[in-house]
């Protein structure tokens, strides 16, 4: 009885209440000021790769349809696909993560796109392209999951919602320098420039992730890990107790039993010790669906993450259809409509960044008022500043491109929907992380497939209500949806 309960305390032990302040060698949260710093720079640069990737190819998208003799449908295949893939391929690299660390997918995931970005470039077919952009979103995935979760490693929860507000900064400047960048490339050189643009990046990126940054992965914080490692405790426990029951019962009067009891008390550290050093985890341990079903089992896990699905729809359909509108009805080029992209973009990073640190100063002070204690849902209080002006921004919108009025009061709308919708989403973000202490990357994983489902249903139904014969109402009820 004795070796059970000792090993039933170890067990204990390695679920601790605050899991995210467990006792760790080189503790990232101890880090220095610009060690933090550099880390968020490096991270926010890499996640500034998924914003690009998706946008930067609608200014070229008519010379790829006309050089590869390629259909509207499959240049639509070639946006929206990516889109669902950059959704749901985070729950791999989630897990991946998990047992290998941060920065091992960070290297992994960079080649990746690089590779993919690199194969575009050179391709002759449209469905090699296809293809490729696909390999693209897988590689761009990984930072939007182990990014916001890097974050989480070092940064305490009164802190994350000004860093989540600007690590949010770099993929929302993506969308909104893409089309710029783009249309430059495209006008300059060719479509093909712009995948060329990509790969560099990439290789920037990986020797970044190479020789700046150190990893923040400590697998005592993670509960995806430790319960794994319970398990597999488990199953040596039950094999050494299989291996030691023909010893205990060769004597009648016990005296075997009792003299194994006692060599396990007199030494209960090191047989502990050597269990939990001398395991080394697989995949085959690691199984992630069970965390994902209570991340959604949790009813305000789900009621979160279906309005930032629908955030991310509405902020993806809005450069596609934008464009088209601008083309159509004002004849503006690649370029033209970059700019007034611009607009949107410029007001994502002001809510961005603002809504951060309004969501850490409402934290505070609701926890002020509440004798210094503090709930995640606590932060949510910060979004209703922007929840009663979002719809009339983007009501405003939908009626503006209805009726064709004058490109500065797009721009006005542009810049107020992208404020406001981005100033909800830097909270909730930040609430999705906090809520789910020692599943971060598996939660913030969640939210990418709810935003890359929401995205590719966007994408896929965008254009076809835009091009009916009734689409401007379409669009307007979209787009007050």
């Amino acid at each position: 009885m004795s070796s059970t309960a000792n090993l039933d305390v170890t067990l204990v032990q390695a679920h601790p209440p605050d899991v995210e302040h467990t006792l760790v060698d080189d503790d990232p949260r101890a880090w220095s000021k610009a060690r933090k710093i550099s880390t968020l720079f490096v991270v926010s640069g890499a996640a500034m790769i998924a914003g690009l990737c998706v946008v930067i190819q609608n200014p070229a998208n008519a010379q790829i349809e006309l050089l590869l003799h390629a259909t509207t449908e499959q240049i639509s295949l070639s946006l929206s696909l990516p889109i669902l893939v950059q959704g749901n391929f985070p729950v791999v690299w989630s897990a991946v993560s998990e047992i290998k660390g941060r920065k091992l997918v960070y290297i992994v995931s960079v080649v990746l796109f690089a590779l993919g970005s690199a194969t575009v470039a050179v391709s002759k077919s449209i469905g090699l392209v296809i293809g490729m952009r696909i390999v693209q979103a897988i590689g761009a995935s990984a930072v939007l999951t182990i990014g916001a979760a890097t974050l989480a490693d070092i940064y305490e929860p009164h802190e994350r919602g000004t860093v989540m507000g600007i690590y949010y900064c770099a993929p929302l400047l993506g969308p909104s320098l893409g089309p710029i960048m783009g249309g430059v490339l495209t006008q300059t050189f060719s479509w093909r420039a712009v995948f060329w643009f990509l790969v560099i990046w990439g290789g920037i990126m990986f020797f970044a992730f190479c020789f700046l940054f150190r990893d923040t992965f400590r697998k005592e914080r993670s509960l995806t890990y430790q319960t794994a490692l319970k398990k597999r405790m488990q199953k040596l426990k039950r094999y050494s107790s299989e291996a030691n029951s023909p010893t205990s019962g060769k004597r009648e009067d016990g005296q075997n039993h009792v003299q194994i009891q006692k060599d396990v008390e007199a030494h209960p550290t090191p047989v502990n010790s050597v269990i939990v050093n001398d395991i080394t985890l697989s995949f085959a341990d690691i199984n992630p669906f069970p965390s994902y079903v209570k991340i959604l089992g949790r009813k305000h896990n789900f009621v979160v993450l279906i309005p930032s699905g629908l955030l991310f729809a509405f902020t993806y359909s809005i450069s596609y259809t934008c464009a088209r509108t601008l083309s159509l009805y004002y004849n503006y080029d690649a370029l033209k409509t970059g700019f007034v992209l611009l607009s949107f973009g410029i007001g994502s990073l002001f809510g961005s960044v603002l809504g951060g640190r309004w969501s850490d100063r409402t934290l505070m002070r609701l926890r002020a008022a509440n004798d210094g204690m503090s709930f995640p849902e606590m932060r949510l209080e910060s979004t209703k500043a922007a929840m009663w002006w979002l719809p009339p921004a983007v009501t405003g919108y939908a009626w503006v491109c209805q009726e064709h009025v004058h490109v500065s009061a797009m721009c006005a709308m542009l810049f107020f929907s992208g404020f406001f919708s981005v100033w909800i989403y830097s909270s909730t973000l930040a609430y999705i992380v906090d809520s789910n202490p020692g599943r971060s990357s598996s939660a913030v994983a969640m939210n990418s497939l709810f935003r890359g489902a929401s995205g590719f249903v966007a994408a896929e139904i965008a254009v076809p209500l835009q091009v009916c014969p009734t689409h401007s109402r379409h669009s307007y009820s979209v787009k007050h949806v």
